[in-house]
């Protein structure tokens, strides 16, 4: 087994893909997948799902709902990222909100860090 990939969460991430968040969708086709470097979208990592991944330039991008706001869910994405930067990974976080009111921004910003990485 790839000791970066966990074949369990395979089957969730390929349904995660099949029904992006509206967020997801319209980071993916308004500005990721028209850079000229591969981002996967749904990508299993060792125990995780990464909402968005490039691996060479070793960056996860995360939309945050609500739920990431809640006591738990900070717990837990403080232990994911833990986990990704100890791998070296850089990890971009965004709101929904971010992403909806602000999308150019999010967007350079997203830009800003393939380019110095």
């Amino acid at each position: 087994m790839n000791k970066k990939n966990n074949p369990s969460l395979t089957e969730n991430a390929q349904k995660l893909r099949k029904n992006m968040t509206k967020e997801e969708r319209k980071l993916w086709y308004d500005c990721l997948r028209k850079l000229p470097v591969t981002i996967n979208r749904q990508k299993v990592f060792g125990k995780y799902i990464l909402d968005f991944y490039c691996a060479s330039a070793k960056i996860a991008i995360e939309l945050d709902g609500s739920q990431h706001y809640e006591s738990e869910g900070k717990a837990k994405d403080e232990e994911r990222d833990k986990y990704l930067n100890e791998r070296e990974i850089t990890v971009l976080r965004y709101s929904n909100r971010e992403v909806n009111t602000q999308f150019t921004s999010v967007s350079d910003d997203i830009i800003r860090h393939l380019i110095h990485r």
